[in-house]
């Protein structure tokens, strides 16, 4: 092959640039330094909110998702991507914050603080609020449709054992969550790191396998709404979008108590532009923002003035805010160690072999 001439390869270089696009252009920001990247779950944003915040500020968002707590960590770890801000869950906030990954927030540049709920606030992983923000909050519960299931039959978790309801319901393909729930319904923690209590919880939920048709993500909304299963359990978010779809669909918070999740803003210690994630945590938590957002995902937004603004349309999203007494049951997930993790992870895959 032929050397190029100094003028041929500046002729090609431009051929491959146009032909890269003029999305290829719009990835630099309009002004230097004037960018968000933002990590954050798929589908975790009104996306009109997004295009919002960059007409109002100026700033371009680069916007990348990630699909599990995990898999958001590793990311963060490796230190290859500066992202400034992304949002963890509450136990994944812990850990974080143990391996030095986060940086503490400067409250003064935060200006809706004074709007937050206090009990979503000043929670075990982060008792004073130092290192994360809560974005969302919800509640794992049961999903129940109507034409196969009495709601007055379905108030436990201890409920979902009914003979009766034998290859009816679908779980949510999480450890934590399953084998929380089996663990509430026999009086302990969803924390717990007692091995005794751990195998007694997997021992009861061999004895669900009989009511399990399945054991599924995302989906589960799809097979929900077209009522292939008569019981789903799964988080409050999902819950939402099932029951706008499908009028004979409820929600239920279990009597006993369940899991409270927070999801949250933290900056990461790599962070590059810290005055645009102030910006873009100033402008999510705004009361119209705020409120809109949640009627978009169906969570639950922390910010009071944002819920009183739900509260005067009465929109259906606000079925799925826990009630205060339902609040004092609720628990939040801690960090509980790799190892203690593990046996969780492994006992759920032995329970998932078992109904097969």
């Amino acid at each position: 092959m032929k050397k190029l001439t100094l003028l041929g390869g500046v002729i090609l270089a431009f051929c491959l640039l146009l032909a890269m696009g003029s999305s290829a252009l719009n990835q630099q920001p309009k002004e230097a330094g004037k960018v968000l990247n933002l990590y954050n779950w798929g589908d975790y944003i009104d996306p009109e909110l997004l295009s919002k915040f960059e007409e109002e500020t100026g700033y371009q968002v680069v916007y990348e998702t990630f699909d599990s707590n995990e898999s958001m960590y590793t990311k963060i770890k490796q230190g290859s991507n500066h992202y400034d801000l992304t949002i963890p869950s509450d136990y994944m906030v812990e850990k974080m914050k143990k391996d030095d990954l986060i940086q503490t927030i400067d409250k003064s540049k935060l200006d809706f603080l004074n709007q937050m709920d206090a009990n979503i606030m000043g929670l075990s992983y982060d008792s004073q609020n130092d290192y994360s923000i809560p974005y969302f909050y919800g509640t794992l519960g049961i999903v129940y449709n109507d034409q196969y299931v009495k709601g007055e039959n379905l108030k436990s978790f201890n409920d979902l054992w009914r003979p009766d309801y034998r290859q009816s319901m679908m779980l949510v393909d999480s450890a934590r969550d399953i084998m929380g729930l089996s663990l509430i319904s026999q009086g302990h923690s969803l924390n717990t790191t007692d091995s005794s209590q751990l195998n007694q919880a997997k021992e009861k939920l061999d004895k669900l396998a009989p009511n399990v048709k399945a054991i599924v993500a995302d989906e589960m909304k799809m097979y929900m709404i077209q009522n292939e299963a008569a019981i789903g359990v799964t988080w409050s978010g999902e819950a939402a979008e099932m029951l706008k779809n499908n009028e004979h669909l409820h929600y239920v918070i279990p009597k006993e108590g369940s899991n409270l999740w927070v999801d949250n803003f933290v900056i990461p210690k790599s962070a590059q532009h810290l005055d645009a994630a102030y910006a873009f945590m100033n402008f999510m938590m705004k009361p119209e923002n705020a409120a809109r957002n949640s009627v978009y995902l169906g969570y639950s937004t922390p910010n009071i003035l944002a819920k009183q603004e739900l509260e005067k349309t009465q929109d259906p999203v606000l079925s799925f805010y826990p009630t205060a007494d339902q609040m004092k049951h609720l628990e939040v997930f801690k960090d509980l160690g790799q190892d203690v993790v593990q046996t969780y992870n492994d006992l759920f895959l032995e329970f998932k072999m078992y109904r097969n």
